[in-house]
């Protein structure tokens, strides 16, 4: 004969697993400080990226503002070029100006020629510096 309660026996099995289910309270604050000091460095990664990127660009647009310059001092062929001649150029969408310095070397025949280039016409420091030596077109 089966006893009608045998088989009900309490399982302390259920009790245990109802108290270990879901976060406490501290270990979801530490998990949401460790996720924002991630977000703070990813943001802040992603920031200096595009500021690398932004000033990757403007050195290369300024290096072939510098470049072309240099090419039209040759195709002048005027002997001596202009010092401290100044321009701007229009290139990717933007103006960016030019300043040329010349200045005597050794040999009566060369020049040393410095071209620099500005973001705004008023910057005292270059973007970008090209010095290079010409020679007499003769």
């Amino acid at each position: 004969m089966i006893k009608p309660y045998q088989n009900c026996v309490k399982s302390n099995s259920l009790t245990k697993r109802s108290k270990s289910q879901g976060f406490t309270l501290l270990e979801t604050l530490v998990a949401v400080a460790i996720l924002a000091v991630a977000g703070v460095a990813i943001v802040r990664a992603s920031a200096e990226h595009i500021n690398s990127l932004i000033a990757l660009k403007e050195i290369t647009f300024s290096s072939w503002v510098a470049e072309n310059r240099l090419v039209e001092l040759q195709l002048e062929a005027k002997w001596p070029p202009k010092n401290n001649k100044k321009g701007k150029m229009e290139m990717a969408g933007r103006e960016w100006f030019w300043r040329q310095e010349v200045e005597k070397v050794g040999d009566k025949n060369m020049r040393q020629i410095t071209i620099l280039v500005l973001l705004n016409e008023d910057d005292k420091e270059p973007a970008y510096q090209l010095t290079t030596f010409l020679g007499d077109p003769k």
